[in-house]
């Protein structure tokens, strides 16, 4: 049985930090695209970042501007995401999700998801 399970969402303030975990049991990590995802309320899913399986990353720019960042350890079959100077625009539930094929922002090519996990940002 597959499962994604993300940790590490909480209510912060503006300007601080968060990082997300997601640890895959089920899967052989090693060989999937990783893959974080947010929804807001009353929005769309969309894309956040992706992480390859020999780590290279793919970011969404058009609303992070350097403020995330991606990261993986195979070891611990753990995708994370590196969230800094939090805005209240980031409020959302965030996914983790998984592919296998590779090379894909679309949600509609990732295998797997997890339950997510909501952040909320007060200003």
């Amino acid at each position: 049985q597959v499962q994604l399970v993300e940790t590490g969402g909480g209510l912060v303030q503006a300007g601080d930090s968060l990082r997300l975990s997601c640890v895959a049991s089920g899967i052989n990590f090693n060989m999937y695209t990783m893959g974080w995802f947010r929804q807001a309320p009353g929005k769309e899913r969309e894309f956040v970042a992706r992480i390859s399986r020999r780590g290279g990353d793919v970011l969404n720019l058009d609303f992070v501007k350097g403020r995330i960042a991606i990261s993986r350890d195979n070891a611990k079959n753990t995708v994370y995401l590196q969230m800094n100077s939090l805005k209240p625009e980031d409020t959302a539930v965030y996914y983790c999700a998984a592919d296998f094929s590779g090379g894909s922002s679309s949600e509609k090519d990732y295998d797997y998801w997890g339950q997510g996990t909501q952040v909320t940002v007060s200003s």
